[in-house]
């Protein structure tokens, strides 16, 4: 509905006839109704309704009364709608369009539902840290019962001799949590349930083998995880577990370490053993430590489905550093939660800057998680939002010069689309009683301004083109009337594109589709009240006269200088010549439609998932990534090496070099003891030997021979003839007559290297008891006898003590110690679908919206469902289907909720029970499998398989999968008995909702199309009322929508949900240029002029209106290319598109075409609007009674 209407510069050439012909129709009714005339000057003024108008709007006082109830108005309901109603929600999540009336999203919100009462939230069954799953003891116990009662033997089922053993293990773990506070008494509580958490993904890139496990790209990694670690607030919220307790390097916060892989590759050392903490400054070796992890199935976790074990690279790794509850100076999860997580969000987005600095040309940081991910939605959001500021402005300064520089009409003409936002947000929330402001109705902010400021142009151009009326009145009725019916048209055109979403099934395209409507028709109506009251006083009051006192003098003038050269313009380079070869250009429309019709058929339906994001982003590449990495509900915080059974390991029998500490005790005696260890740390009373007194705290040596340093020293210890151990250094081997044995033995040099880095040092064995060994830098004191050297006395050279790590380049499986690769476990990177039974369906009829936020309604459970009657059908149908390999991945079937107590269980209730397939799962994570039990019975049950659909498909391409599950289901289910309760099953996936809301969020906004295009075309035959005026609009329709399509090919586009949404609105805004045409060439008519002068006239007329509306569409949509979400991205291009489409056909097509089969005497008189409005009814009536009879005799569909 473009601004468009400077069709309305109408002037005194133009035929008035039919505005004077209404007026004398309402002088006559007026007349027969009592009413009087008054004359106004020389000229008759209309009465009734229009006169009223008139008045009110001629006086200065009346116009400021209408200005100020025109403020006053929205602002006391939109008052009213904020202080005194619901809040309004802004929903931004992906679910908002979601189908929450389709049956496959009625199947899945009945299982989610069942199982949230069943046991409290969606993902509490999928993972117990303590070890049992409630359901799975009680049903375990019910079917025991039910095997008692059969008088079958159970004595040889497993575990099934002791209690539930729930408060076995709950003793258990008391008296451990006891146990573990009195030896840690000190130490804090809180933080120590893992509550939130950040997710990162290190993605390799740069290379064409992009393979992250290098040290170049791993030290990144590590710094990046060590930067997080480091922030001055982490220890506020850092996750604590007791069992990083027995993690001394962490101390003394015992901040759990991110839970990584980098756990074994930077292990650190203490104590002379490693933990695989990650906190180690040096990297392991790579190999070897990604050969102990992948012993653990958790490691399959952290990386992509390419790692095998022959082939230990992958493109990505996964991290996350965990958060817990409950903070400091709260007491529980429980106490004030709302306020924890909002300390916690403040603290956590603090990471979003520092992480979006971080990718290197290497390795691509990506980051979301537990807040994080919807703050940067948020952010992304507003940040596109502020774009809006940037073409409100620029319309601004537009409306300000093509008012005369006027800051009166400028202020009054945006403010009248400002409130009419306000009305229109009103109606929405309070009147149609919507809760919810989408993501899409972001895009109002941009569009509203280009559709407004077109009427506020036309009104102020109307009037001052009606300039020739001398009469006041009769000056401001001439304006209301062409104005506003002008705009009326366009508007309701546009509104009514909009409004044909309203029938979309998705919530936030109905939502957009009924906010758009009402803000176009809102911005209508105010436009209308208000511009006539700013144009009055404007007029009286001085600046009129100061601006336009020239309009009326000259033709010119009147449509000021920039407008009369840019109509001049038009007539010469555009309006003749195609007058002129009309037969050329109608010659290339058809080429062009036909191409355009053939690009059509080319388009193809997405082979992608929806974009929501900017491909280079990190909200996308996450989501991306989504596809090929496990489900979020699986929490994998305790599968790092931190957690692991292998968490530390001893470093003495590395090779290399060696570092001997020397530690000392004083007795009280002249003699003091010495002890020689590999480890730094050794119990007290021992003390590290300081350098004083000549005195070597440690030195190094080999633990091997090594070039020249062959020389053998041992480590000799003995525990006898003396009350402590007494360590003893010699060249021999341990005397074990004399009760010594060897403790370790190192390797230095005997005589001086050249060009090596060493230092002398001096061993001897004190001659008086204990007889201790001692070493010393120089030999005073330290050789205790004048004797030669000997076995126990003398030098040796060892390397220059040099800061040893030992974990650089540490690998722990270089004695073929680490064992085998653990088979890979089920981690949800297929869809996981759900067959379930006992569940008929769900009651939603206490709803009355479709959104997704909101109660989702009750379950409907089937009463003749008995678990135990069909049990040996529930096990052949888990067998069949996890037999059929097409569809479940090996290990895939979860066909129970828990492991082994129910396997065993189960074949004394019936044979087909026997060799159930086994899941296999990542330690510690139960089956997804459920039950729903109460009062003893059970409700129903759901069996789960790991599907081998790619999450990542397009939807069209996954919809091929859903029908295979669907058709060997009920295949399934129809091999059952007749009377069987299962045979009223159904099998639903959470992914199957997904790809539905494309595939209905296309095909709806087809019919939206399709819709708009009826309603444009039943509009324009009763505004036209003549079918060779119809003709030219709807071949300039057909051939824009086409040729937008075709340009949506050539661009490489594919029609997914965005793009088909853009499209259904295309008809009414294309419908608009060439409607203002028409119009202009019904308002030039005359009999005596051919219909190639009429087509001229109208052109010259309309031509600088409606290029003027297309500059400022274009320029209010411009600012949406740059926005970060794709669909305001694609909307804008189209919507731009599509403006320089239909500017340009109607300026080329829609003028050829009227000047060839253009009437050129028809004036549409009075009557011919009823009669067309008479004839659109009778088709539009027969057309729906066609389509419902169609409905009711076609087949019905999941789709």
């Amino acid at each position: 509905m473009d601004s468009e209407d400077e069709p309305l510069l109408l002037q005194g050439t133009w035929n008035l006839s039919e505005f004077e012909e209404q007026e004398e129709e309402e002088e006559e009714e007026g007349e027969g109704e009592g009413g009087t005339e008054q004359p106004a000057g020389n000229e008759q003024v209309c009465k009734g309704l229009w006169w009223a108008f008139g008045w009110v709007y001629t006086q200065p006082w009346a116009s400021g009364l209408v200005l100020a109830m025109g403020f006053l108005v929205p602002f006391a309901l939109s008052a009213y709608m904020f202080l005194r109603c619901e809040p309004l929600d802004i929903d931004l999540s992906y679910s908002a369009f979601e189908v929450r009336s389709h049956a496959s999203a009625e199947r899945f919100d009945a299982l989610t539902i069942a199982v949230k009462s069943q046991l409290g939230s969606w993902d509490r069954h999928r993972r117990d840290a303590e070890g049992f799953d409630l359901e799975a003891n009680a049903l375990r116990d019910l079917f025991l019962l039910m095997v008692n009662r059969k008088g079958k033997d159970v004595s040889t089922v497993v575990n099934v001799t002791e209690p539930a053993g729930i408060l076995g293990q709950t003793e258990t773990g008391a008296h451990n949590d006891n146990r573990q506070k009195r030896r840690f008494a000190g130490y804090s509580y809180l933080q120590t349930q893992a509550l939130w958490r950040i997710e990162l993904v290190f993605v390799a890139q740069g290379d064409k083998d992009n393979n992250i496990f290098t040290p170049e790209r791993l030290h990144t990694i590590h710094h990046v995880e060590r930067l997080l670690m480091q922030h001055p607030q982490f220890q506020q919220f850092c996750w604590k577990p007791l069992e990083m307790l027995r993690d001394l390097p962490l101390g003394p916060s015992f901040c759990s370490p991110p839970s990584s892989l980098l756990s074994y590759l930077f292990p650190s050392e203490r104590g002379g053993k490693i933990y695989y903490d990650g906190m180690g400054p040096d990297l392991a070796d790579i190999h070897g430590a990604l050969s102990l992890a992948i012993t653990h199935p958790q490691f399959y976790w952290y990386v992509d489905e390419t790692l095998t074990p022959d082939k230990l690279q992958s493109s990505l790794l996964r991290s996350e550093i965990h958060f817990g509850a409950p903070l400091p100076s709260f007491y529980s999860l429980q106490d004030r939660p709302l306020e924890q997580r909002r300390l916690f969000r403040d603290f956590v987005v603090q990471y979003a800057d520092i992480l979006s600095q971080q990718s290197t040309s290497k390795v691509k940081v990506l980051y979301g998680g537990t807040e994080l991910f919807d703050d940067e939605v948020r952010k992304t959001f507003h940040s596109d939002m502020l774009l809006a500021l940037f073409s409100g402005g620029c319309i601004t300064v537009l409306v300000y010069v093509l008012t005369s520089f006027s800051v009166f009409l400028t202020f009054f003409g945006l403010a009248s689309i400002g409130l009419s936002c306000l009305m229109a947000l009103f109606l929405y929330h309070v009147v149609f009683g919507v809760q919810y402001l989408g993501i899409l109705n972001g895009v109002a902010a941009f569009v509203i301004i280009g559709i407004g400021v077109d009427d506020v142009f036309v009104f102020i151009s109307t009037f001052r083109q009606s300039a020739h009326l001398t009469c006041s009145m009769q000056r401001m009725i001439y304006t209301i009337k062409t104005a506003g019916r002008a705009t009326f048209l366009t508007s309701f055109t546009t509104a009514a594109a909009y409004a044909a979403n309203t029938f979309s099934q998705i919530p936030a395209v109905h939502d957009f589709g009924l906010f758009m409507s009402l803000i176009v028709s809102c911005c209508w109506l105010w436009v209308s009240i208000l511009m006539p009251a700013a144009l009055c006083i404007w007029s009286q009051c001085g600046a009129a006269h100061a601006n336009t006192s020239p309009l009326a003098v000259s033709t010119e003038g009147s449509v000021g200088v920039v407008s009369a050269r840019l109509q001049k313009l038009l007539r010469h380079w555009v309006a003749e010549p195609v007058v002129e070869k009309r037969k050329t250009i109608i010659g290339v429309y058809v080429l062009v439609l036909l191409g355009s019709v053939w690009c059509c058929c080319l388009l193809r339906p997405a082979s992608h998932a929806p974009v929501l994001f900017h491909r280079d982003t990190n909200l996308q590449r996450l989501l991306d990534l989504r596809s090929n990495l496990s489900a979020q509900g699986i929490a994998c915080h305790m599968c790092s090496g931190g957690s692991s059974k292998h968490r530390c390991w001893s470093v003495y029998s590395s090779g290399g070099l060696l570092t001997v500490y020397v530690f000392k005790l004083e007795l009280g005696s002249a003699v003091p003891l010495y002890r020689y260890s590999l480890s730094a740390s050794v119990p007290g009373p021992w003390q590290a030997s300081s350098s004083t007194h000549g005195d070597v705290p440690f030195f190094q040596a080999y633990s091997s021979p090594h070039s020249n340093f062959s020389t053998r020293m041992s480590v000799c210890v003995s525990h006898a003839y003396h009350p402590r151990p007494r360590w003893m250094l010699t060249l021999r081997s341990c005397d074990a007559s004399r009760r010594w044995r060897s403790e370790f033995d190192f390797y230095v040099a005997s005589v001086e290297q050249q060009h090596s880095r060493r230092v002398k040092l001096y061993f001897a064995q004190h001659t008086i008891s204990p007889y201790s060994s001692r070493v010393c830098e120089g030999p005073p004191g330290c050789v205790f006898s004048s004797g030669p050297d000997g076995p126990t006395q003398g030098s040796f050279y060892a390397p220059l003590p040099v800061k040893i790590s030992r974990t650089s380049g540490f690998n722990p499986c270089s004695g073929g110690q680490c064992g085998k690769p653990a088979v890979r476990p089920l981690v949800d990177t297929g869809a996981m679908v759900f067959v379930v039974f006992g569940i008929l369906g769900i009651n939603r009829t206490q709803r009355s919206d479709n959104h997704v936020i909101g109660d989702l309604g009750s379950v409907i459970y089937d009463p003749d469902f008995d678990v135990f009657n069909e049990i040996g059908h529930l096990c052949k149908l888990c067998k069949a289907i996890s037999a059929n390999t097409k569809l479940v991945k090996p290990g895939g079937a979860q066909c129970l909720p828990s492991g082994n107590s129910l396997t065993s269980i189960l074949p004394l209730l019936h044979p087909e029970c026997h060799s159930l397939p086994e899941p296999n799962l990542l330690p510690g994570q139960l089956s997804h499998g459920a039950v729903g039990m109460q009062g003893g019975r059970v409700h129903w049950i759901s069996m789960a398989f790991e599907s081998t659909t790619y999450k990542g498909k397009s939807s069209f391409q996954t919809h091929s999968d859903f029908l295979q599950w669907e058709s060997f289901l009920q295949k399934q289910l129809a091999s059952l008995p007749a009377s069987s309760a299962l045979r009223r099953g159904f099998q639903t996936c959470q992914h199957w909702k997904q790809i539905f809301m494309e595939i209905i969020g296309v095909e709806s906004a087809l019919y939206s199309l399709l819709l708009s295009l009826a309603i444009c075309i039943a509009s324009v035959a009763v505004f036209t009322a003549h079918l060779l005026l119809l003709l030219p609009i709807l071949l300039s329709i057909l051939g824009m929508v086409c040729l937008v399509v075709a340009v949506m090919y050539w661009l490489g586009w594919e029609m997914g949900a965005v793009e088909a949404i853009s499209l259904s609105i295309l008809v009414g805004s294309s419908v608009d240029y060439c409607l203002h045409l028409v119009e202009g060439y019904l308002l030039a008519g005359d009999s005596s002029i051919q219909r190639q002068t009429r087509t001229l006239e109208a052109a010259d007329h309309v031509g600088v209106a409606i290029v003027s509306s297309a500059v400022t569409t274009v320029i209010s949509t411009v600012p949406l290319f740059f926005c970060v979400i794709v669909p305001f991205a694609k909307f804008g291009q189209i919507v731009a598109i599509n403006t320089a489409i239909s500017i340009g056909f109607t300026l080329t097509v829609t003028t050829a075409l009227l000047a060839t089969m253009g009437p050129g005497d028809f004036t549409r008189p009075p009557r011919a609007v009823l009669k067309a409005a008479l004839v659109v009814l009778i088709v539009g009536v027969c057309g729906g009674v066609l389509w419902w009879t169609g409905s009711q005799f076609a087949p019905d569909t999941l789709i």
